[in-house]
């Protein structure tokens, strides 16, 4: 029953526009820092790839100006629906689909279709926003945008918007949305080019090197607010990133 409800096309709409309305008002009343060096360097590099951790991405439509051309990657399910709809208040374009860290997974959430719908969006001058971690395994770089780098030869911007007034989610991925009356941050990591040569050792160091970025990042905007990351310095992010770190270097390992 509860699921049915959810599932309303009618309920999703309402929620959807009611957090895009939501969003406004954080926006309108708190004061955003933003580097605007680094956000002038990103520009440069238009299109690119937005990437974020999941849970701390409710605020990426403060960036969003009329002349941005942005989509943005959502997933496909009653969640994802919700944000779907609040974004397109905003203006940006929808991709539906999500990653998965096992391939037997992709297909099932529609990942095969969107990174072909994403590297569409880019090669027409679309900036393509999606998280660099995949559900649910919280801050590790899955590799799907690694991927939709590499064929689209088009760069990775890291991101961080945070806020020291927000609301902490007891979610998977410790999800953070700003309350209004925030001070808020936001920073950018240097692009990061992924050559579409590169082997399977390469992409393993572009996600270990964009994890870094993110983590640094994220820990220099809560520092500028005078707050702290409620996802950082998990165990359980330490164990799947070693996890995913025996991974590659068993599949590197391997004969050609």
């Amino acid at each position: 029953m509860l699921k049915s409800i959810w599932r309303s096309r009618g309920l999703q709409l309402v929620l959807g526009t009611l957090l895009a309305w939501y969003l406004r008002l954080a926006r309108w009343t708190s004061r955003v820092e933003i580097d605007a060096p680094a956000l002038a360097v990103a520009e440069g590099e238009m299109p690119f790839i937005l990437a974020m951790w999941h849970g701390q991405h409710f605020m990426v439509p403060f960036l969003q100006k009329p002349d941005y051309r942005f989509a943005v990657l959502i997933s496909r399910h009653g969640d994802g629906e919700v944000n779907a709809i609040a974004a397109s208040h905003f203006g940006i374009k929808l991709v539906r689909g999500s990653g998965a860290q096992r391939g037997d997974q992709i297909r099932k959430r529609g990942g095969s279709q969107a990174l072909r719908a994403m590297l569409a969006a880019l090669k027409s001058g679309q900036s393509m926003a999606l998280t660099a971690d995949v559900p649910k395994v919280a801050r590790v770089v899955g590799p799907g945008i690694v991927m939709l780098a590499r064929l689209s030869g088009r760069p990775i911007v890291p991101i961080a918007i945070v806020s020291n007034r927000r609301l902490i989610a007891r979610s998977w991925d410790h999800a953070c949305i700003g309350l209004p009356f925030g001070h808020c941050a936001v920073r950018f990591g240097v692009p990061i080019f992924v050559a579409r040569d590169a082997d399977q050792a390469a992409l393993d160091d572009v996600r270990h090197r964009l994890e870094e970025t993110l983590d640094d990042i994220h820990r220099l905007a809560y520092a500028q607010v005078g707050a702290s990351d409620p996802g950082a310095n998990r165990p359980e992010v330490a164990a799947a990133r070693a996890a995913a770190r025996a991974a590659g270097a068993a599949r590197t390992s391997l004969p050609a």
